[in-house]
Parts: structure tokens; C-alpha cells; sequence
């Protein structure tokens, strides 16, 4: 685990509320130059803290507004099932979220379909042709937030 000092965790909620910001932008925010942030950004970047950039998309304006939480059970639980059993479940592009839990299921999966016509599709042609899955249950979202800043 790296150690986050004050500025670190400044840098980083920004960059999470905006991660588009520029490194001059990000300085007048957080009050220090330019090149020190540059390298602190580097350093997040080049330690893993920070992995990636990525937009964030409203998934009711490309119509994906239907969000489905989905707990299955697995046959089996050794290392290389799961791995496969992972790795075919997120190969589905309506799969945005993959969690090995505890309790009364294996996994929980994030779906996001544009309606019921498409889960049913999904669940028909997809999800019950998945080898080690023997039942699932689906949780409907009705409404949710999110939040967009991870605090530190």
C-alpha cells in the first residue's frame, strides 16, 4: 500500500471529479506548481493508485437504462472454475460488474440491458448456457446513486 499524504489525497479528488483537468488547472486547485503536481501525478500513476482515465456514460442515453443484480450459485469452487467461470461471465457485454461473495450465493453480477425483452434474451441465450452456474436470482434496480468521488 503506497502512503497518501494530504496532497495526494487533494490531487486524487480531483482527478476523480475531473479527470480531463490539466496539470495547471490541478495545480491552482490544490495550490502548488505545476511541476511537483506533474510528478505526483506520475507517481499515482506509475504505482497503480491511479489505473486508468475513463468517461462516464449515462446508461439511459445509450439505452442501457435497466440495471439487474444478479446472485448465482456455483457446482463447483476451486481457483481455475472461478477464474473461467469469471472470465466467461464478464466476455458478455451486458456483464459490468463481477463480485465472488459470501453467504447464500457465489457471485454477484452488475447487468445493465435496455429492457426486459433483452434481459430475457440474455438470460435465455446467455447466462443459462454458462457451465458451473446451477441457479441464480435477479434483483431489480429500481432507482440508484452512485458516488463519483471515492473518499480517501
Amino acid at each position: 500500500m503506497l502512503e497518501l499524504d494530504a496532497i495526494d489525497k487533494k490531487i486524487l479528488k480531483v482527478l476523480q471529479e475531473n479527470g480531463r483537468v490539466t496539470t495547471k488547472e490541478l495545480a491552482a486547485k490544490i495550490h502548488l506548481s505545476n511541476t511537483p503536481v506533474y510528478e505526483r501525478v506520475k507517481k499515482l500513476e506509475k504505482s497503480g493508485v491511479i489505473r486508468k482515465y475513463k468517461a462516464e456514460i449515462d446508461p439511459e442515453k445509450i439505452g442501457k437504462g435497466t440495471i439487474v443484480f444478479i446472485m448465482a450459485s456455483m457446482n463447483k469452487h476451486t481457483k481455475d472454475v472461478v477464474e473461467n467461470f469469471k472470465k466467461q461471465l464478464m466476455s458478455f457485454p451486458e456483464v459490468m460488474e463481477f463480485y465472488y461473495i459470501s453467504g447464500n450465493h457465489d457471485v454477484m453480477l452488475k447487468v445493465m440491458v435496455a429492457d426486459m425483452h433483452e434481459y430475457k434474451t440474455f438470460i435465455e441465450e446467455k447466462l443459462s448456457n454458462v457451465e458451473n452456474i446451477y441457479q441464480f436470482q435477479s434483483i431489480f434496480a429500481i432507482s440508484g446513486e452512485r458516488k463519483s468521488v471515492f473518499e480517501i
